[in-house]
């Protein structure tokens, strides 16, 4: 009976937040609100179906971000003979260079190319193989569509973080100050009040689409980094966290976040070249070599990647899928790839553009808790690697001490309190009392 009357208070506490937006929010109204909510972002133009990228080989070292331009062009010396070769390959294989960008996080220069002549040319198959081989290039490939993982049709019932992952005890602990997490997403609303102060800078890398706050990043950024103690909406897991806001996918009316290969690589980059220490991406869709690159120069720079799983797919498809990545299942996903984590991802209150609030469900989600509680980690041991923090904090596939497993901050295969006390090294949550069996606490490190 106590469990029906708390979830019916909050489904109604639920139902008044969507239903009431902040009075001091522009002097929105609740008609304000649905119409924010039923006017999406425009649908941007069909994808050429004959579009094609072309890597070039960048100057090995002394790649540097000028101050202002991070991850953009730095003038090499170079750059004007790339982009004559670029031409002369468009001019050899009938076609056109429509978009470039340096990558020298990886050493490449991609340069997007089309059909000079729409409806022309043989299978891109064909035209791929070709260009692979001519010495000029360092390789060539399709861009592919990705997609956010967010069911489409949300629950209202609870907030789980709180009560199982015990958050406020979480917080005396760590709080993810100093750590910055890069969220490679639809746009963000970086005037929500939940988000005010906490995005430390935010790009767009979508030219076909006109910028714009939208609802699968502003909801990802939220459960992340939503400011505390503020008196209105949530807390984020890291509520000290800085955020990099990437808008590398739009939402078409009607649709899921959308994005692609180009977009995410120049996310990506940018990421890298702006000291993300954690990069989340809610969002799946098929192997890609360029991604691949740009995923192994982040391992490789001690970045953790944070990835959805797609539980339409046995892999959880990529970037989850890819090996270093810390792959995140929805809590009350029915089956998730080995090696993955589980996380709240149902019914989840969280910030929505235009200063309100409203519940998701979906792997894009749970990825974003996991993306928070890594950067609690990060805060009491900045220097964690990535596979490190993967180990800490999967609380399923390793056996935790008794003295730091707590029942009631399990979700999933993650519990919580017990990743938090092995990088404080101390208990966090109530521990139980120690007994024979029982493993001692390690020493409480000085922060």
């Amino acid at each position: 009976m106590n469990t029906l009357l708390i979830r019916l208070l909050g489904l109604l506490t639920a139902v008044c937040a969507l239903a009431l937006p902040l009075a001091h929010a522009r002097g929105s109204t609740p008609q304000d609100a649905r119409t924010i909510a039923a006017t999406p972002a425009a649908t941007p133009p069909a994808p050429a179906t004959r579009q094609v990228l072309v890597m070039l080989h960048m100057p090995s070292p002394h790649f540097r971000p000028d101050g202002t331009y991070g991850g953009g062009y730095t003038d090499d010396g170079t750059r004007a003979a790339r982009r004559r070769v670029a031409r002369d390959l468009a001019a050899t294989y009938g076609l056109r260079v429509v978009d470039d960008w340096p990558m020298p996080a990886i050493g490449i220069d991609c340069f997007v190319m089309e059909d000079a002549k729409a409806g022309s040319g043989g299978p891109l198959d064909r035209l791929l193989a070709a260009l692979a081989h001519d010495p000029r290039v360092a390789w060539a490939q399709p861009i592919q569509e990705y997609h956010g993982l967010a069911d489409a049709d949300p629950l209202l019932p609870v907030q789980p973080a709180t009560r199982v992952w015990q958050l406020a005890t979480l917080h005396r602990a760590s709080t993810g100050r100093g750590v910055t997490v890069a969220v490679i997403d639809s746009g963000v609303d970086a005037d929500h009040p939940d988000l005010a102060g906490q995005v430390k800078l935010r790009r767009n890398f979508v030219d076909t689409v006109p910028d714009a706050a939208e609802a699968h990043g502003t909801a990802v950024a939220g459960i992340i980094a939503a400011r505390a103690g503020n008196g209105v909406g949530i807390a984020g897991i890291a509520p000290e966290a800085q955020l990099l806001a990437l808008r590398a996918c739009w939402e078409p009316a009607g649709s899921t976040a959308r994005c692609n290969t180009f977009t995410l690589g120049k996310a990506i980059n940018f990421a890298l070249m702006n000291d993300a220490r954690i990069i989340n991406m809610s969002l799946g869709g098929p192997p890609d070599r360029l991604l691949q690159a740009l995923l192994d120069a982040a391992l490789a720079r001690g970045v953790a990647l944070v990835g959805a799983v797609d539980p339409a797919l046995p892999d959880g498809g990529f970037p989850a899928s890819h090996p270093g990545v810390i792959a995140v299942a929805s809590d009350t996903q029915r089956t998730a790839p080995p090696g993955s984590l589980r996380a709240p991802g149902t019914d989840v209150p969280t910030s929505l553009p235009g200063a309100r609030w409203g519940m998701v469900s979906g792997s894009s989600y749970a990825a974003a808790h996991v993306a928070g509680l890594a950067a609690l980690v990060l805060e009491l041991r900045p220097g964690t690697a990535p596979a490190r923090l993967r180990a800490d904090l999967d609380g399923g596939a390793r056996i935790v001490p008794a003295a730091l497993a707590s029942t009631s901050g399990q979700a999933g295969s993650i519990d919580a309190c017990a990743a938090i006390a092995r990088a404080a090294g101390a208990c966090v949550c109530p521990c139980p009392p120690p007994t024979a069996t029982t493993a001692s606490l390690p020493s409480p490190r000085p922060r």
